[in-house]
């Protein structure tokens, strides 16, 4: 006798919802459709499909749009997906990711790495790994999933105004070893200067400043208002009161200043990625 499925619990989670919806959606289907014969649809195997429908995993960004062509189901696998991708982060976090998702334009400084919304996919599984390296790699993927699925509003024709300032150290702090660097650098020397935004690098010559230390993102809205996020190792602090803002806004702006245009910025990269060994 074939097993029997295991008992889903959509009110646990958004991912546990994502999957009690997707087999209702299989089993409702006018052939009643195995895993096997979805994952033919689909292009996913039956063993990664029923791990999604038991929420063992995070579903892969191209799959809800898939589902959705399939069961005729007008978008709802792509909300539920968005709700997953940020389930697995802290709540300031998550506050952050649902503002910056909104966002008309996007300013951000960070001093240590790259910023998550211009990572390559092997750059940011180095860094979880790094960061966490007890983590398994189901966990590590999960993490670079929701990564991925964040990076995806950057990409729309009406993704938002952005600008970048990176402290020099960042270019040079190696993660996952030559070639992930080396692909990670082509892909900011090649978005130093778009439509859409720019991205600065602040030289070790300008000396300190007061945003050292940690990552700063500012978040304009549709309606006008202005929302700081602090980060640092492990916690982050969404700011909304005018005055703090506005701080931020000031330090930010001083940097601007000073940092090195997006030619400048776009030719080191590359003197950088030229003396990379191979």
């Amino acid at each position: 006798m074939p097993a029997r499925p295991r008992a889903l619990t959509p009110d646990k989670s958004a991912r546990h919802l994502f999957g009690a919806k997707l087999r209702a959606a299989r089993e409702r289907a006018v052939e009643h459709l195995s895993l096997g014969a979805l994952g033919d649809i689909v292009n996913l195997s039956t063993s990664h499909l029923s791990r999604i429908e038991n929420a063992d995993v995070m579903p892969p960004p191209d799959l809800p749009e898939k589902l959705d062509a399939a069961f005729g189901t007008d978008g709802i696998f792509t909300e539920l997906y968005a709700l997953c991708a940020r389930e697995i982060h802290p709540d300031q976090f998550r506050r952050r990711m649902e503002l910056e998702a909104r966002a008309r334009h996007i300013r951000e400084y960070s001093g240590q790495l790259v910023p998550g919304l211009l990572q390559t996919e092997a750059y940011a599984k180095a860094q979880f790994r790094e960061h966490t390296p007890r983590a398994t790699e189901a966990e590590i993927e999960e993490l670079l999933t929701a990564r991925m699925a964040r990076q995806a509003h950057m990409h729309r024709e009406d993704a938002p105004e952005h600008s970048f300032i990176l402290d020099e150290g960042v270019l040079l702090r190696s993660f996952g070893g030559p070639e992930v660097m080396r692909e990670q650098l082509a892909r900011l020397a090649t978005t130093t200067c778009t439509p859409h935004g720019v991205i600065q690098v602040l030289p070790f010559a300008f000396g300190g400043h007061a945003l050292m230390g940690g990552l700063l993102s500012l978040l304009t809205l549709p309606d006008g208002a202005i929302v700081a996020y602090e980060e640092s190792i492990n916690t982050g602090t969404l700011l909304e009161e005018t005055h703090l803002v506005v701080d931020r806004q000031r330090a930010y702006d001083r940097l601007t200043a000073h940092a090195w245009s997006p030619e400048q910025t776009a030719a080191h990269i590359r003197s950088l990625m030229e003396a990379l060994p191979t």
